[in-house]
């Protein structure tokens, strides 16, 4: 098994957890807040949608899938075109509102784009430096296991809530 090989398995679990939060939901299982503090489930299944699109776009020096497919227009989400929902208020939170099928079409596009990128590595490339702001410098391999670390937690989240929501009914 190879570096690229146990990347793809990562990314392809988050995957599973996204559709298992989220199909089947409606509007108002998707918009659910257990406060109003709490991130929804759209919420959360679009970050983690992001992030992974802006992180992987920038290593992989691509267009992000968001811009690139016409994802921005397809939600006609109140947020500037490249958010990526960190540091978002209550507020923000709460304009993030999408159907089941528009939050996995995206999320699966940026995963596909994702396994594109991380089934041509080889070791070498995973020591590459891709963000000299940070002390050490971030490797790639650092910004990969990243992006698969905060999606799991964002997917988790998402399907944390749904069980909540599969509870009280």
């Amino acid at each position: 098994m190879t570096s690229a090989d146990v990347l793809t398995d990562a990314y392809e679990r988050i995957k599973e957890v996204v559709h298992e939060a989220v199909d089947g939901l409606g509007a108002d299982d998707l918009a659910y807040r257990i406060d109003k503090s709490a991130n929804s489930i759209a919420w959360l299944v679009w970050h983690l949608t992001r992030v992974q699109d802006d992180h992987i776009a920038d290593v992989a020096a691509v267009e992000q899938v968001w811009t690139a497919q016409g994802w921005y227009e397809r939600f006609g989400l109140p947020v500037a075109r490249l958010a990526i929902g960190y540091g978002d208020s209550s507020d923000n939170v709460a304009a993030i509102l999408a159907p089941a099928e528009l939050l996995t079409g995206y999320y699966d596009a940026v995963h596909e784009q994702t396994l594109r990128f991380v089934r041509g590595l080889t070791d070498d490339d995973l020591g590459r430096i891709v963000d000299t702001r940070w002390n050490p410098p971030v490797t790639l391999s650092v910004r990969l296991v990243s992006v698969i670390s905060d999606d799991l937690q964002h997917a988790g989240q998402a399907a944390y809530v749904r069980g909540i929501i599969e509870r009280a009914k």
